[in-house]
């Protein structure tokens, strides 16, 4: 892969960074009312005003605001949490263990429900096995998150008792303890993102394989396998890509209702708690990371186009 590629997209992917960083930081700004006030309520005096505005860094003016807070972002500081009594840094660095499993795991699952279904779907086209994975999947598009972790904690934590309806257990003290804890989140997400997914990988397959190179492959007798995996899938994999980049970063966004639902102390959560506490600091730390990791997975799906299509690379 051509070194100025990669550069211009890294390049494109710091700018982007950065700009998230100014609306994250100039969001809280123009929040309606005084942030000190919000934080002390009703009942203050002046010296505890000045001394919370002084640790909020609220007494300095917006530009030396942002650039103090951003200097610190090289070396991972965000400020200090004012709900959690420590760095931004390490409160959201507390929560990743149970996040990062999550989404990465979910994902994952996302993805082997629906490759094998969506090809085969593709190949039987028209016919009733076809018919019913796209309903279902419709289906499972118009089921919210919420609903379904609520059906899976009645059917298998209250009914059947299978699994824990909720909590968390740490990985350090039980680790068979935490995956039971992270079963039902991650069929809740997984289910719902494969959904989708797998219609896309139908609709791509059924693009690429009716293509005239698709039947020179065939001609020539290659396996049918052959031809799925290096001329089929290679094609189709753009669009499937796509898709599954966008919702890599949906996921960090469903976890949030998912968590809530399962009572997992996971970075959602940590979010949902910053901003009821009025944590300023740490819902700009919060918000900061779930972008970076946006950002993140953008730009590693960029340089994958680049790696799956050479015309890519020199556009």
């Amino acid at each position: 892969m051509p070194l100025a590629f990669i550069i211009r997209r890294v390049v494109t992917a710091l700018i982007t960074l950065f700009l998230a960083s100014v609306m994250v930081f100039g969001a809280l700004l123009v929040v309606p009312g005084d942030p000190v006030q919000l934080l002390l309520g009703l009942d203050y005096n002046p010296d505890q005003y000045k001394a919370v505005q002084k640790q909020l860094g609220l007494d300095k003016p917006p530009l030396e605001q942002y650039a103090i807070w951003i200097s610190g972002l090289p070396r991972g500081y965000l400020g200090s949490s004012l709900s959690e009594s420590r760095p931004v840094t390490e409160a959201i660095v507390a929560r990743l263990p149970v996040t990062i499993p999550l989404i990465v795991t979910s994902s994952l699952l996302a993805l082997l429900i629906a490759l094998p279904t969506g090809i085969l779907a593709a190949r039987r086209k028209g016919t009733l096995f076809d018919v019913g994975l796209v309903s279902f999947t419709q289906l499972g598009l118009a089921i919210p998150s919420f609903w379904l972790g609520l059906m899976f904690v009645v059917v298998f934590a209250v009914n059947l008792r299978w699994l824990p309806s909720g909590g968390w257990t740490a990985w350090s003290e039980d680790p068979m303890g935490s995956i039971r804890s992270l079963i039902l989140p991650v069929l809740t997400l997984a289910l719902g993102q494969a959904a989708g997914l797998v219609r896309m990988v139908r609709s791509s397959v059924l693009e690429v394989i009716n293509q005239d190179f698709v039947r020179t492959a065939r001609s020539k007798g290659l396996f049918e396998r052959d031809v799925m995996r290096k001329h089929i899938l290679r094609n189709a994999w753009i669009q499937i890509l796509t898709l599954f980049g966008i919702q890599l970063g949906q996921l960090l966004a469903g976890s949030i209702i998912v968590e809530t639902v399962y009572q997992l102390p996971g970075l959602g959560a940590l979010g949902i708690k910053a901003v009821k506490s009025i944590d300023f600091p740490l819902v700009q730390g919060v918000v900061f990371v779930i972008s970076s990791v946006i950002v993140t997975i953008n730009l590693i799906v960029d340089l994958l186009y680049g790696a799956l299509d050479p015309r890519i690379r020199y556009e």
